[in-house]
């Protein structure tokens, strides 16, 4: 059987930075619900919003104080309630952020928890006395050191010091996200009960914040030492661990088996293939899909994220795709993105912006070569119109935590405040969350007021009041790509193979039906004009068949240039035997 959510194109909104109709510079639901019959347009099925439940906004609301209430900034629940009315009269899900590995340290459970470790809120948290203690320490004497060298994300250590109780609470995020204790049953089913009152308004479904770090190794070890590091990373004592499996059976059994049609996908970091098909397995009743992100770091440095990036490796990338492709396909469903809330675009770290019409053809060939393969796509606001990344001049335009913590932490080793720059401007998840660029207008047409962060200043030039106008521009092939998608199930069904896994800039895979259907898919992404041989299989689905999508246009319809131009993308498909070819 085909879900709604496999054959569904799926659009990311980050609510802060969409749309703004009261002029308080944040964009708010109200502002949702005005362009839902653009996104319509577009060819969405489904929205994924992030976070806009009541929050202090540490981590711009994946911080949450109360799950039950809609952040005032966004709106009331009166607003949520009618924008998911609105969604169902045009036929769509909302997909909500379930952010359940932590919550706010404003959350009442948290501020009875650390109140006194007699309250029964207390085991919703994870504690500990300290190192070498198994009981608290006395009042007035020194507080003792951490309980293991783990660090934050966010940098620095993953645990924080509570007087109250003279204990630490661990934190794998921002000291303001006490990471939840799932190995108590009263805090699970409290979040259970809360699945069900979002799913009982009617939403399609959740997309679960690291939801694969909600199992902790109970022991919690020191992690080996690493280039004299004082606090560090190292995954095995959070990720994936076996209870993470059997929490996700339980939340099925007790939740998402009485909402049949729910679609759950899990964002899972340090996962592999083998690992991330037990989560899908449709046997083993965990979740619907999971967002990976092996492609996402082919190009980080050797020190990880916020180091110097290195030059993308295509075939390496290819790599990544085809394993993740070939490791789902028929056991198992995958997803389909280029970037989120927390990624710099992809446009800038592997397109050309060098002039408009490279920048055009990028976002293009990126979108077909990422977007065409099985799974569920996933567009995030702005990529239908090739937005990218922005270079603020100083560290005081940011608002990200994490970002700002890295700044803080590489001024205080002594990193030239130059290079430091430089990094924010590849890697800030800020980049992705400037404010949607709707037209030349003042703010973008964004709002009327001050924005809570400050826009990209192409947005002159990049908006979607231009680029929907423009036949050959970014939006109308977005929408032409995602109404195609719905129009053939060899998107949905058709098995993935790599044509060029070697080849240093060129992409080449087909989709194939067993009724013979063949589609085929080609990007160049280079920024370079690249001679190559092309697959026989190719050559014979675009003279034989249709072409479906090109950019830019091609001289003659049924040949396979011989040299693909800089960032060229050309679909086309083959109808199989039982369609008449």
């Amino acid at each position: 059987m085909t879900h709604w959510w496999q054959r569904a194109n799926i659009y990311q909104i980050y609510p802060r930075s969409f749309l703004d109709t009261n002029g308080d510079g944040i964009g708010d639901l109200r502002g949702i619900i005005r362009k839902l019959d653009y996104l319509k347009d577009l060819g969405i099925d489904a929205i994924w919003l992030c976070p806009v439940y009541d929050s202090p906004n540490d981590d711009n609301g994946y911080d949450i104080r109360d799950y039950y209430r809609i952040h005032e900034e966004f709106g009331t629940m009166k607003d949520m309630d009618r924008l998911i009315t609105e969604m169902k009269k045009r036929d769509m899900k909302l997909v909500m952020d379930l952010v359940v590995n932590h919550c706010s340290d404003e959350h009442a459970w948290f501020q009875k928890a650390r109140a006194s470790r007699d309250n029964a809120f207390h085991d919703y948290f994870i504690w500990h006395p300290g190192r070498g203690l198994d009981e608290p320490s006395q009042p007035g004497t020194p507080i003792p050191p951490e309980p293991n060298n783990w660090a934050s994300h966010f940098r620095g250590s993953a645990w924080e010091w509570n007087e109250q109780t003279r204990e630490y609470y661990l934190h794998l995020f921002s000291r303001k996200q006490p990471d939840l204790n799932w190995e108590n049953p009263a805090l699970r089913h409290e979040i259970y009960k809360m699945m069900r009152f979002w799913l009982d308004k009617g939403i399609g479904g959740f997309r679960m914040d690291v939801i694969n770090y909600v199992s902790k190794d109970p022991s919690l070890p020191d992690v080996p030492g690493k280039d004299g590091q004082r606090y560090v990373h190292d995954s095995r004592y959070y990720a994936n661990r076996p209870r993470t499996h059997e929490h996700l059976q339980e939340m099925h059994q007790e939740v998402l088996s009485a909402y049949p049609d729910c679609m759950t996908i899990g964002e899972m970091h340090q996962t592999s293939v083998n690992e991330g098909l037990k989560y899908v397995q449709p046997e083993r009743r965990e979740l619907s899909m999971i967002f990976q992100f092996e492609h996402l770091a082919i190009d980080s440095g050797p020190q990880g994220k916020y180091d110097m990036p290195v030059a993308w490796d295509i075939p390496a990338l290819k790599e990544t795709l085809s394993t993740w492709q070939n490791g789902l396909s028929g056991a198992g469903w995958n997803s389909l993105y280029t970037g989120n809330h927390d990624q710099p675009r992809m446009l800038s770290r592997i397109g050309s912006t060098e002039t408009n019409e490279l920048r055009k053809r990028s976002a293009m060939a990126i979108a077909a070569g990422f977007l065409l393969m099985q799974g569920t796509p996933f567009v995030y606001q702005g990529e239908e119109i090739g937005m990218t990344n922005v270079a603020f001049p100083d560290i005081e335009s940011y608002r990200d935590i994490e970002t700002l913590n890295f700044f803080r932490e590489a001024s205080a080793q002594g990193m030239p405040e130059k290079t430091a720059m430089k990094i924010v401007h590849l890697r800030s998840r800020d980049n992705a969350r400037t404010p949607m660029q709707w037209s030349s207008d003042t703010h973008a047409g964004f709002t009327d007021g001050r924005p809570w962060i400050p826009l990209n200043p192409n947005y002159p030039d990049i908006n979607v009041h231009l680029d929907a106008r423009d036949p050959d521009g970014v939006h109308a092939f977005y929408r032409e790509l995602l109404h195609m998608r719905r129009s053939h199930p060899v998107w949905t069904e058709g098995t993935f193979e790599d044509l060029a896994p070697d080849h240093h800039s060129i992409v080449c895979y087909t989709r194939r039906m067993v009724d013979g259907t063949v589609a085929c898919v080609l990007g160049n992404l280079s920024a370079k004009e690249v001679a190559w041989t092309v697959p026989d299989e190719l050559r014979t689905a675009l003279r034989q068949g249709t072409l479906l999508l090109a950019s830019p246009a091609l001289e003659d319809a049924r040949v396979v240039p011989e040299s693909l131009l800089p960032m060229q993308t050309i679909v086309c498909m083959q109808a199989g035997q039982e369609n008449g070819a």
